[in-house]
């Protein structure tokens, strides 16, 4: 029986870069070591250790194609907060681009913004019962 989501995997062209990123965004590293000349870099969030976004090296064209462009134009990762607008303000000022600002939906209050490749990210206040 499946019983849990570990990893997610992100490919990026620079780990360094990616992950400066998504620091921003409040993830820590995880997992950070290198075997056989690859390195293996995994990040969570401090509330949900449990699942790792791994950010991978793209290394042939197949997946230096797929770096920005992993879920077309759907979002990549949907992201809870506690304050959506609050988090907005805040990653606003840390550069982050938004391609769209803080709204209410009927299920909260939601934004969008994008990595630095260009994926979606969606960031979502739920409406608390």
């Amino acid at each position: 029986m499946i019983t849990k989501l570990t990893h997610v995997t992100v490919f990026v062209h620079d780990q360094n870069e990616a992950l400066a990123f998504y620091q921003k965004l409040g993830f820590g590293v995880h997992t950070d070591v290198t075997f056989d000349g690859f390195r293996w870099l995994t990040l969570n969030l401090p509330e949900q250790p449990e699942v790792e976004v791994a950010l991978l090296p793209a290394l042939n064209e197949e997946e230096k194609a797929l770096v920005g462009k992993q879920c077309a134009k759907k979002p990549l990762l949907s992201l809870e907060s506690s304050d959506c607008q609050k988090d907005y303000d805040r990653l606003s000022e840390l550069g982050i681009t938004f391609v769209e600002k803080p709204a209410e939906q009927p299920w909260g209050i939601s934004a969008m913004m994008t990595d630095l490749y260009g994926n979606l990210l969606y960031l979502c206040q739920p409406i608390q019962h």
